[in-house]
């Protein structure tokens, strides 16, 4: 995760409220205007992962939404994850969300690149 936000994403970061955190923080929740809508965005970095969800109020994050948030909230060259978990272990808290996650002790290998 990057060490602070990009500072495209620091002019839309929440300041009050529940949600508030410190100018330049590596969490927090940022309200990013779009032409297609508004990405509601938290990040975090507990418990041995970085994580950013990702939602809209009407509908669910498209590739292009998700790709533009990654480059906010991560390296260029970092690899991150969009978990399907087994139906049992699913918790759904809001129905347009999508999440990206980042052990920080260990790397994410990824499948040889013929295979994708």
């Amino acid at each position: 995760m990057r060490k602070q936000p990009h500072k495209k994403a620091e002019k839309y970061r929440i300041k009050a409220g529940e949600y508030k955190s410190p100018d330049n923080a590596n969490f927090g929740a940022f309200r990013i205007p779009t032409k297609k809508g508004v990405l509601r965005i938290i990040v975090s970095d507990g418990f041995g992962w970085d994580h950013v969800s990702v939602s809209l109020s009407n509908r669910t994050p498209t590739w292009n939404e998700m790709c533009f948030v990654k480059d906010l909230f991560f390296e260029e060259e970092e690899t991150v994850i969009q978990y399907h978990p087994p139906r049992s272990k699913y918790i759904n808290d809001g129905e347009y969300v999508l999440h990206m996650w980042r052990p920080q002790k260990i790397k994410i290998e990824l499948p040889p690149s013929f295979c994708v």
